[in-house]
């Protein structure tokens, strides 16, 4: 038995020799792998701070008024197609006539149209279907296509008048038929601020709910 040989073991197990065996530890892997993990976590952290950085000292207030820029143009695009196309007052021709029974009114009426740039066709009483039949301010009649342009513009002036389209009816004229509630026109700067409102770009909903 050799003196390397522990107590009580032999046959398979006897060691010969005289060195002793060198015993290697595991290798332990699973640490190797959570410390390579680590660090490329703390590289990639330190890289991203350095970058976000970066862009608050040079180009992050660029890329805000850039956007901010971008949104602007976005709703004024987006605006211009809900404007109103109206027609100028100067292109609309009222006739205006009188259902009442107080004389002059149709032509002082008329006067005023024609100081606010509209053009004045006929000044006359009104015809029988309308003489001393209209109980409000009054009635804007015109032809069909007139619904949305001439008696729109006209609307401004008198905004309690009732708006009425005849298919039939030939031409553009339209007209003013003052009823017996009628107290006089809209008040200049009224009106135009009413026009005003009519024709000015006005954002989609999209747009509306959209912020920048």
């Amino acid at each position: 038995m050799s003196m390397l040989t522990p107590p009580g073991m032999g046959g398979q197990y006897k060691i010969t020799g005289d060195k002793y065996p060198r015993m290697r530890p595991a290798r332990r892997r699973g640490r190797v792998v959570v410390a390579a993990v680590a660090s490329v976590t703390v590289l990639g952290v330190l890289g991203w701070g350095t970058l976000q950085l970066i862009d608050v000292f040079t180009g992050g207030d660029k890329a805000s008024a850039a956007g901010a820029a971008g949104c602007a143009t976005t709703a004024r695009a987006s605006a211009s197609p809900a404007a109103a196309v109206l027609p100028k007052p100067g292109r609309v021709t009222v006739n205006v006539l009188n259902a009442t029974t107080r004389s002059g009114l149709a032509q002082k009426t008329a006067d005023e149209l024609k100081k606010r740039g509209f053009r004045v066709g006929d000044v006359s009483n009104a015809p029988k279907e309308y003489d001393k039949k209209v109980a409000g301010a009054g009635v804007l009649l015109g032809p069909a296509a007139s619904a949305k342009t001439s008696l729109t513009v006209l609307g401004t002036q008198l905004p309690g008048a009732e708006h009425r389209t005849d298919p039939a009816r030939k031409g553009a004229a339209v007209d003013l038929i003052i009823g017996n509630g009628f107290k006089g026109l809209a008040k200049p700067a009224d009106a135009d601020a009413a026009l005003a409102r009519l024709t000015a770009p006005r954002p989609t909903p999209a747009e509306e709910k959209k912020s920048c």
